[in-house]
């Protein structure tokens, strides 16, 4: 039984990941309609800047200003593909123009940090284990998963409860209306796009330790992503956790007990819920909400 706890809680790490991640594609796709095949690769940035700069463990402080160093990146490549996407108003042209700066990113990271698998060790001051259910877990797992919940809890009460949030629901409600009461609407949205991107390269570099990084993973990572926000209902960050949460979980049983198969039941899982509720777990009705 013990085991199966561990493995959950393997789960719940997991799924604090995938929505840190999930949650940009997820607002950047309920508030512009712009599918951004290129979150992937803003997560490979974060991965690697990990590797540049903790890769070897460190101190709280290097890892938190790796964690602010990719945001930044992030953040940047955002506004970027933000400005990108309004030039191709066309979904078509959006997924291909994302994917080919996906292609260029991936490629320049290999470039710069060869081809490698690079393993990052956590930092120093949560690089050992507590014991869970009588088995030592590692504390960074832990520290993953408190940053999951802090940041589900923030998304709320920044969209929910706050003047921004609320501008941020008009805008994607009604933009011309927003736009004619004197509010720059592109500014609302490139912010939103930048932020979505900060936080995949923050995942980035908070996988780093669980994860690692190598060429491809942002194919994968990005895959995973998909998987989410389908499963969760696309536009729709309480989806986005909901889903999170439910891949982590299958992901991490069925590493346990069927290790082989364990990438099969991710897509028999979405299979299942597109089934029973083809709209997903929880669709957005009209506009992001928390």
């Amino acid at each position: 039984m013990a085991t199966y706890l561990v493995s959950m809680l393997n789960g719940l790490a997991m799924g604090a990941l995938l929505f840190a991640i999930a949650l940009g594609l997820s607002l950047v796709f309920g508030m512009m309609d712009v599918l951004n095949l290129a979150h992937g690769a803003v997560y490979l940035v974060g991965a690697y800047v990990a590797v540049a700069l903790v890769a070897d463990g460190g101190g709280a402080l290097t890892f938190v200003a790796a964690v602010l160093l990719a945001a930044g990146a992030g953040a940047v490549l955002g506004t970027v593909l933000a400005g990108l996407s309004r030039a191709t108003p066309r979904h078509l042209d959006q997924a291909l123009l994302t994917l080919g700066v996906s292609l260029v990113v991936a490629e320049a990271l290999s470039m710069a940090f060869g081809d490698d698998v690079h393993s990052i060790t956590a930092p120093a001051p949560v690089a050992g284990g507590v014991t869970v259910l009588g088995q030592t877990y590692p504390l960074y797992r832990l520290l993953v998963i408190g940053f999951g919940v802090l940041l589900a809890v923030g998304v709320h009460v920044l969209v929910e409860r706050s003047r921004l949030g609320s501008l941020i629901r008009a805008t994607v409600a009604d933009r011309g209306m927003v736009s004619a009461l004197g509010v720059n609407t592109g500014r609302v949205l490139t912010g939103v796009f930048a932020a979505g991107a900060g936080l995949a390269a923050v995942g980035g570099v908070l996988a780093g330790p669980i994860l690692g990084a190598a060429p491809g993973l942002d194919e994968k990572v990005l895959l995973l992503a998909l998987v989410v926000v389908v499963v969760g209902g696309l536009g729709s960050v309480r989806g986005a956790l909901l889903g999170a949460v439910l891949i982590g979980q299958v992901q991490a049983l069925g590493t346990t007990l069927l290790p082989e198969y364990a990438s099969f039941l991710i897509f028999g899982a979405m299979g299942l819920v597109l089934l029973l509720r083809p709209a997903g777990l929880l669709p957005a009705r009209t506009a992001v909400h928390a």
